[in-house]
């Protein structure tokens, strides 16, 4: 019997070299590179203390102000400075809980392909056992 020659999945070698895909891959050129570093500066939660202190500043005018005045500033300045800086933190924690994912992804499908490529080999080391042992059984009843 003629059997084929076994050709390693060529995924395999695809994955090796470009491992897999996370967010720090998205930054793409100089005004990529600038905007990664605002977003890192401002979304920290030190700079959401700075914000709320920066807003906490006009609060007294607010007060004085009246009711309209201070629910303009608790939606249009405390509001919008600190949840700004809260909501990135979030999102920074939500994409490196997504890319340790995206690893764990890589590297469970990383191995399955090993193992289906082993198990290639291990039958064929089967199929050319079996072969032989063939043979040789033919020979015996032929005798």
């Amino acid at each position: 019997m003629n059997t084929p020659t076994h050709i390693p999945n060529p995924r395999i070698q695809e994955r090796a070299k470009a491992g897999p895909h996370l967010i720090e891959h998205e930054q793409v050129g100089f005004n990529g590179r600038v905007a990664m570093i605002i977003t890192n500066a401002v979304g920290t939660m030190w700079c959401a203390y700075l914000f709320a202190l920066l807003a906490l500043v006009s609060l007294p005018s607010a007060i004085h102000g009246g009711t309209a005045t201070l629910i303009a500033w608790t939606a249009q300045t405390f509001l919008q400075l600190v949840l700004l800086s809260v909501i990135m933190v979030g999102q920074k924690v939500s994409a490196a809980a997504s890319d340790k994912q995206a690893l764990q992804t890589y590297k469970d499908a990383e191995a399955l392909l090993k193992i289906q490529d082993e198990m290639h080999r291990l039958i064929q080391i089967n199929t050319d056992l079996t072969e032989d042992i063939h043979k040789v059984v033919v020979k015996e009843v032929v005798k």
